[in-house]
């Protein structure tokens, strides 16, 4: 290869023409693939923009790369080992998913889980939104630029799974909520673990808020990106804090209550202009809330049992199989067969960190859920994104798809 050009164009004798050089027509327009393994994309998303210049005028996600058939899974199993597929789904909050889905069952069966129970649901629930928020914290500053945030965020969250590890033996995936009630009571101690984290969670929250509210970078690249207006949202099914920082203050908890949100005192931060930064108010003004009910539960926290008193649904206690011949019985034909659920259909619907999630379930009288059928939040959520990023920038495409805080296990199920 020469080392020299093979043309000098002296100064003074530069000509061009710029018009000559541009490309006319549809040409302007380019198709750019992304996705579905790109850092931008938060998960498998594939997203096909059709872009002019920086602009992007048309988006179309992809999704299914990540399908797993947890609802047909759980149609072979049998009523209480559904629960821990369907952990897996929204796998940021696999509480949510525990609790939609045994509410809906409870119904089936007509029963209602003892008081302490149904305290513990919303007690972990809610610590869940706190944890799941923080992910989504954590994860949208860094693809805005901050890296520090990511290192907070995750320090309140480990702590959360802390907790939960403590509780129910697993972090990730803990299955904790059962058909009745709960897997076990808490441990000793738990509680006072719970109020340590509920003292310093404020602190660590506004230590966030002082990099993020007044940082330059973080207000440009997120105010006035990605609007989704009121009407716009509730014409796509969008629910959660979505749909909330659009200006529409619909919560499952407090539109349809259940598991006792009636009896908690709670509000709904609710935002005006709908764009990314109002996602990001809205959900860490959440997080204040989910911390308020936390310390209404602990405050009603009583001793008491946690699972229903019906040997048909609930494992007998250790100490009643030494002496009773029934008891055993029925220890034998839960473990191995379950339980059978009064043939009919349900459906029940909770707010979790994402938005609605519905669970719909038919049963013919069997020991297995005959139909399971999800209505998943961040499914809708996905779906609205085409309108946040028409007429954006392209640079702007990872800051919607942060701020809408996708999880792709529930979109694909």
């Amino acid at each position: 290869m020469g080392t020299e050009v093979s043309r000098i164009v002296r100064s003074g004798q530069y000509e061009l023409n710029v018009e000559e050089l541009k490309v006319g027509g549809e040409g302007d327009r380019m198709t750019l693939s992304v996705g579905p393994h790109h850092p931008s994309t938060h998960g498998v998303l594939r997203m096909i923009l059709e872009i002019e210049g920086e602009r992007i005028v048309k988006a179309t996600p992809e999704i299914g790369f990540l399908h797993t058939g947890i609802e047909k899974h759980a149609e072979h199993l049998t009523w209480t080992q559904a629960i821990t597929v369907l952990d897996r789904m929204d796998y940021l909050a696999p509480l949510s998913n525990n609790l939609g889905y045994v509410l809906a069952v409870e119904k089936l069966l007509g029963i209602e889980p003892p008081p302490r129970a149904k305290t513990v649901r919303i007690l972990l629930t809610e610590l869940q939104r706190i944890a799941s928020h923080c992910i989504w914290l954590g994860t949208t500053a860094l693809d805005i630029g901050s890296q520090s945030v990511l290192m907070y965020a995750f320090n309140i969250r480990e702590q959360i799974l802390d907790l939960f590890e403590e509780a129910t033996g697993a972090r990730m995936n803990p299955s904790y909520f059962r058909v009745g009630g709960l897997a076990n009571d808490l441990p000793n101690g738990f509680e006072d673990m719970v109020r340590r984290f509920l003292d310093e969670f404020p602190e660590r929250l506004r230590e966030i808020r002082t990099i993020l509210d007044k940082n330059p970078i973080w207000l440009d690249r997120l105010r006035g990106v990605g609007v989704l207006k009121p009407d716009q949202a509730l014409a796509l099914g969008v629910t959660g804090p979505n749909l909330r920082a659009s200006g529409v203050p619909y919560d499952v908890r407090k539109a349809y209550p259940y598991a006792g949100y009636d009896e908690y005192e709670f509000d709904v931060p609710v935002g005006e202009s709908g764009d990314c930064y109002d996602r990001y108010l809205v959900r860490v003004h959440e997080m204040m809330e989910s911390h308020r009910i936390c310390r209404q539960a602990l405050e009603r926290l009583e001793p008491g049992p946690v699972m229903v008193d019906d040997r048909k649904i609930a494992l007998p206690p250790k100490e009643e199989l030494r002496h009773s011949m029934e008891a055993l019985i029925h220890h034998f034909k839960l473990v191995s067969y379950g339980f059978d659920v009064p043939a009919g259909e349900a459906y029940q619907a909770i707010e979790s960190p994402r938005g609605e999630i519905g669970f719909y379930v038919v049963s013919n009288g069997k020991n297995k859920p005959w139909r399971v059928r999800v209505r998943g939040p961040a499914f809708f959520n996905v779906f609205a994104m085409p309108v946040m990023m028409e007429g954006a920038l392209l640079a702007d495409m990872v800051a919607v798809i942060a701020s809408v805080d996708p999880v792709f296990g529930e979109v694909d199920r």
